[in-house]
């Protein structure tokens, strides 16, 4: 999918599993950013010394065609990719990555990110797009997202584009008074 107006020489697509260096560069680039300890869970730091049998496995389970879990990716007309969002289905019965049981299928936003020169332009919009376009022909009821209650600037981006604070609040691994806060956009 390309993206409107001035944008055009973004176009927004999944990963092919053999684009694991790439993926492993924008990975470790997004967990540079200075915001990087409010919007992801992993740190540069963990994900560097992975080895790149982790990146390949990674990539082969959330490219074109894979189930379950796909990747989108912005990518310029030079091939650089600059900006990530990944899908996530989780089914009912089963729990999530913090313990809290899955009441029915479902799609879960992970690793939003987008290069900060290209913030604020409409890419992140088309990601998304793309991203439920995808959950919802999987045939989820709903999408979900967790953000820090701290991260103001992602909160309203999400409210934006319709999801809303479900009141589930999840505990932050390694920092006890923080919080992120659950989000929910209902299958239209």
């Amino acid at each position: 999918m390309s993206i409107p107006d001035d944008n055009e020489k973004f176009l927004v697509r999944a990963i092919r599993a053999e684009e694991w260096p790439a993926m492993k560069a924008l990975r470790l680039q997004s967990l540079r950013d200075p915001i990087a300890h409010l919007a992801f869970l992993d740190t540069y730091d963990a994900a560097v010394v992975r080895p790149d049998s982790f990146w390949v496995e990674r990539a082969a389970g959330a490219c074109v065609g894979a189930t379950g879990t796909q990747q989108f990716i912005a990518e310029g007309p030079d091939g650089q990719w600059v900006g990530t969002v990944t899908v996530l289905v989780e089914e009912a019965g089963t729990t999530d990555w913090a313990g809290f049981p899955i009441e029915r299928r479902q799609g879960h936003l992970v690793g939003v990110y987008v290069q900060p020169e290209q913030r604020g332009c409409g890419l992140t919009e088309v990601l998304f797009d793309e991203a439920l376009r995808w959950a919802w022909e999987a045939e989820v009821e709903r999408v979900r997202l967790l953000v820090h209650e701290d991260n103001g600037r992602a909160q309203r981006f999400y409210r934006r584009i319709g999801f809303l604070p479900s009141g589930v609040t999840v505990p932050m691994a390694g920092d006890p008074d923080a919080r992120e806060l659950e989000f929910v956009l209902e299958r239209p």
